[in-house]
């Protein structure tokens, strides 16, 4: 179905993801982990994200192409969201009533102080219309802090109860008594919900209440208000990580593009913030700068300059050739520069088959088949798939790099920025860099251009023609310092990069193409054991579709 195109994808992903999230779960109750925890609470920014880019595609597909209608569409869906939880709150409050008929004495919920959860409801109810129809974000605020209040409410006679369930008294009503107040506590997250929808009817744009405050908040911290007229502050969709990105502009008369705001988990925004500080000292200009910052409990913000030029994917698919030629080699010398830099002496290897163990899961989630058992082919006896990779772990642990760099850690075609006018390069997206081996930028980098969407021969040929001469430039990098397990390495990384791609591809046929390449080259790998390692190549060919 048509109506499906830029949908179908992301819906097929917010699937699987809940469906983690579900079986996750289920493994916490059982087996409670803090680590597991963590893990869950920070999925469920990637899961509305992905709410967000469904929700925003259906939309733009009713109201076309030109934007024209995106004002009276965008209220449009406000009312859909605040209807649907004041119906919400409607039931909760038939819910509130269904409990009563269990309280064997009517007077005992008395004891607590419902009063106070209901006062919050009814302070919230009466200016969700104004807010609404005038947009008033000082209003939605007030909406939303009444779910922060229900809360702390609910803790507060929670607690109370359960003094009274430990002297024994009347755990019925105790029990029913403690149904109320969640009931109480569960208008209030129908009513956050209310508060954020007329935020963005206020401001156009999908925003947890905790995402416009750090939005605010961090932009406070360098003078300027937080956007709140439509299209001011533009979304960008479609990380994995789970961080909410969007572009704001910058004070009126400045000739500056604006800044990235960009809020997340704590630990991920500020290990990204120390590793641009990082990149900063080695290459000034390289990273964008950190224009701001905010750090507040679990969540984390910071505004971040927005850099100039298009990312070296969009060079590659549609520059003309001399200019996407220049965008290559000009990425080579900047990688070259920096491993030079930071280079230090000393063993390390980059755990290939390691990361490559941590995405399995999802990998077969997607594709089960690849999960292959033990088999035999007349006498012959073939590994299962777990077999081979534990085998090919075995040699990588003889296999440590010879020295370290300070790696991008993410190095896809799309983290790094090409700047024609100004001539040069930029990194982003820094979060994942690392001293250690620079072979997994490398064997990223190559993949990265060989997984593109683009299965015309003829159109193939452009980043071919790219991972062909950063193979070249890789290699001479490696032959000049005297880094003789360089190829092997480097297929042990493209195995773990065509592994892990699986997971995000849909494509039946090109999954299992680079399935098999991997296999392929954990064969090769195991045939060559006993071999001086100098000797083993990388077969070029594997990396060309």
């Amino acid at each position: 179905m048509k109506f499906l195109d830029g949908i179908e994808e992301n819906l097929r992903f917010m699937v699987l993801e809940v469906t983690r999230q579900v079986e996750n779960t289920l493994a916490c109750l059982e087996n409670p982990d803090p680590a597991l925890i963590a893990k869950i609470e920070s999925r469920d920014d990637y899961i509305d994200n992905l709410k967000s880019v469904i929700e925003n595609v259906c939309y733009s597909k009713i109201h076309g192409p030109n934007g024209a209608y995106k004002p009276a569409v965008d209220m449009a869906r406000a009312v859909n969201i605040v209807s649907s939880n004041l119906e919400r709150v409607a039931d909760h409050a038939v819910n509130i009533v269904m409990q009563v008929q269990y309280l064997s004495d009517p007077d005992f919920i008395k004891r607590y102080d419902y009063l106070a959860g209901f006062h919050e409801v009814d302070k919230a109810l009466g200016i969700i219309v104004k807010a609404l129809l005038s947009q008033d974000i000082p209003l939605a605020f007030k909406i939303c802090r009444a779910e922060f209040n229900l809360d702390a409410i609910f803790k507060d006679n929670f607690d109370r109860i359960l003094i009274d369930l430990r002297k024994g008294e009347s755990p019925e009503n105790c029990i029913t008594s403690h149904n109320i107040f969640r009931y109480l506590e569960r208008m209030g997250d129908s009513i956050l919900n209310i508060g954020e929808a007329i935020i963005f009817a206020a401001v156009g744009e999908k925003f947890k209440i905790h995402q416009y405050q750090a939005l605010k908040d961090t932009l406070a911290q360098r003078g300027a208000e937080v956007p709140i007229s439509k299209g001011e502050f533009q979304s960008i969709w479609g990380t994995r990580s789970g961080c909410r990105i969007g572009k704001v502009p910058d004070k009126p008369g400045s000739t500056s593009h604006g800044v990235l705001f960009k809020e997340g988990n704590a630990r991920k925004i500020i290990q990204e913030r120390d590793n641009i500080e990082r990149w900063e000292k080695i290459l000034p200009g390289l990273p964008p700068r950190v224009q701001g910052f905010q750090s507040e409990g679990d969540s984390a913000s910071m505004l971040l300059e927005y850099l100039g030029g298009c990312t070296l994917q969009q060079v590659v698919l549609s520059a003309e050739e001399d200019i996407a030629g220049n965008a290559v080699f000009l990425a080579e010398q900047t990688m070259g520069l920096l491993w030079e830099k930071t280079r230090k002496p000393g063993p390390v290897s980059a755990g290939f088959i390691r990361q490559l163990h941590a995405r399995l899961e999802d990998v077969f989630r997607l594709h089960a088949e690849f999960d292959t058992p033990p088999r035999t082919l007349g006498d012959l006896e073939i590994w299962s798939f777990a077999e081979l990779l534990e085998a090919t772990a075995e040699i990588e642990r003889q296999l440590p790099a010879p020295f370290s760099v300070f790696i991008h850690g993410d190095c896809n075609i799309n983290n790094i920025i090409y700047d024609h006018v100004e001539q040069r390069i930029h990194f982003i997206d820094l979060y994942r860099s690392k001293d250690t081996d620079y072979v997994q930028d490398v064997s990223v980098f190559l993949v990265s251009n060989y997984r593109l969407p683009i299965m015309d021969q003829d159109m193939r040929q452009r980043p071919n023609q790219v991972i062909a001469h950063f193979l070249g430039f890789a290699r001479e990098f490696a032959r000049a310092h005297g880094d003789d397990t360089f190829e092997a390495r480097l297929a042990l990384g493209v195995i773990r990069s065509f592994l892990t791609s699986t997971r995000f591809e849909f494509n039946r046929e090109f999954a299992k193409d680079m399935f098999l390449r991997g296999v392929y080259l954990m064969n090769r790998i195991l045939a060559h054991a006993g071999t001086p390692w100098r000797e083993f190549r990388l077969p070029d060919r594997v990396l060309h579709y």
